[in-house]
């Protein structure tokens, strides 16, 4: 402390930093352009649960910061994940990036309508088993 400063003095000034650099950053200027609310379940947050809400990236490229916030959108935790977990399925059935398709996964076997339409025509007319 040879700048003649106190501890209490120094620790404020690094928490001024800390909160300017934060504020730079995509996340404290998504929170300043949207409100703390989750846009998929529409939970709000305030105080100490507004860490609970994440910034999702539309196009899923944390790249892609444009200054008007056009690729993000506020998520509580919940709807982040289940968000991602969304797209990992999807990438399972539409093909991934590396090139594994669904139909190179697990086949179904079981079927389990067949035979529905004669059963509900036994039906109709009366019959049954």
């Amino acid at each position: 402390m040879s700048s003649g400063k106190s501890w209490m003095e120094e620790m404020l000034e690094e928490a001024r930093r800390n909160r300017e650099l934060k504020e730079k950053s995509y996340r404290g200027r998504a929170l300043k352009l949207f409100p703390p609310i989750c846009a998929r379940c529409g939970r709000e947050f305030e105080g100490k649960r507004l860490r609970e809400l994440t910034v999702h990236h539309k196009d899923h490229d944390h790249d892609n910061n444009p200054p008007d916030g056009s690729n993000w959108e506020l998520l509580c935790l919940y709807c982040h994940d289940n968000e991602h977990s969304r797209m990992e399925v999807s990438q399972w059935y539409e093909g991934s990036p590396t090139g594994s398709r669904a139909e190179d996964g697990p086949t179904l076997t079981h079927k389990p309508f067949e035979g529905l339409g004669e059963l509900l025509k036994k039906m109709k007319t009366g019959e049954s088993k």
